[in-house]
């Protein structure tokens, strides 16, 4: 009787096995398609909310320019360099302001600085300022010196101006520097774009995207919630949902971003484990990022895990009650 029960329990010991080695080579392939299926599905969003942010961004670019090239052809008055900014302000509504910033007494009239600039009013009007001043010394700004350096158009890093009125905030600027019929330089133009604009532009998106058919096939349990941001090369956030602030700190993935190049980080943000999918945004030193909550990656994973469990243990214990019966039937039939 003895030799009988540990007969069965090995039959039984034997039969788990197999299944186990059965379930766990079928979790590992499962793991691997799947995970596969998440790196394809988040990058692949990540690069089409890049995309769709860099066209706006280049659309904006381009009406800058028609402003700057305005501003050219009538470095002839202050009066005339005005009016070009005026009358091309409207061709964008997205941008907060259009201005030129003018080389030391440019324009003797106009003493030391003159900067005009056009910006637009909370009713969507536009108002000329002179915003160049011994307390706003716009030749020191970063974007400036540079423009001075390269002589070539760029974007600005992102900086906060202030001068106590409703022009203060948090901007980045579309810069050109302009020159003169001597080919020397007479003014840098820029373009202002707020980093509330570009947030609320990531928004929109990501509210446009998380609703496609397409990201919501094959759920797998997933709520596939996720939010964009925009990631400077110094790995700072310039660009985020309220509330949803992030800084990158790894130095690979810093490294990536600054060779323009993709990839795949885990980090802790706001104490909860989340993974973020980051691509470069064509023609500037940003990288757009996508972050999701490992936990809502690893829903199949879990289940998937317990369900094969459960089923190598219920096809086991299936199998033995079968194999008893069987021998039971066989010992009757000798």
């Amino acid at each position: 009787m003895m030799n009988k029960v540990k007969r069965n329990i090995l039959l039984f010991l034997a039969i788990l096995i197999v299944m186990l080695v059965i379930s766990g080579t079928a979790f590992w392939a499962f793991n691997q398609a799947l995970r596969a299926e998440v790196n394809v599905r988040y990058t692949g969003t990540a690069m089409i909310i890049s995309e769709k942010l860099s066209k706006t961004i280049r659309g904006m670019e381009m009406n800058a320019r028609n402003v700057f090239n305005e501003v050219e052809r009538h470095l002839d008055s202050p009066a005339a360099v005005e009016e070009a900014l005026k009358s091309k302000t409207s061709l964008n509504p997205d941008t907060r302001g259009y201005f030129a910033a003018f080389r030391y007494n440019y324009f003797k009239e106009k003493g030391m600085w003159y900067e005009p600039y056009v910006h637009q009013l909370p009713n969507g009007d536009y108002k000329l300022a002179q915003v160049g001043s011994a307390r706003h010394d716009y030749t020191k700004s970063d974007w400036y010196v540079q423009a001075e350096k390269i002589l070539m158009n760029f974007w600005s890093k992102p900086y906060y101006y202030y001068d106590g009125t409703r022009i203060s905030g948090h901007y980045c600027t579309f810069v050109e520097p302009i020159l003169n019929d001597k080919g020397e330089l007479a003014c840098v133009c820029g373009a202002d774009i707020t980093l509330e604009w570009i947030s609320n532009k990531l928004q929109v998106i990501d509210y446009e995207i998380q609703r496609d058919e397409q990201m919501n096939m094959h759920r797998l349990m997933r709520v596939l919630n996720f939010y964009s941001v925009i990631i400077d090369d110094d790995g700072s956030c310039i660009a985020h949902p309220e509330g949803k602030n992030l800084a990158v700190k790894d130095v690979g993935v810093l490294m990536n971003m600054n060779k323009k190049k993709g990839g795949v980080a885990n980090m802790s943000i706001d104490g909860e484990a989340s993974t973020i999918y980051y691509v470069p945004i064509d023609g500037m030193d940003w990288s757009l990022a996508i972050v999701t909550p490992q936990k809502d990656i690893e829903k199949p994973f879990v289940y998937i895990g317990i369900a094969l469990l459960l089923l190598a243990f219920l096809g086991s214990f299936i199998i033995w009650i079968l194999c008893l019966r069987l021998t039971r039937h066989n010992e009757r039939v000798y």
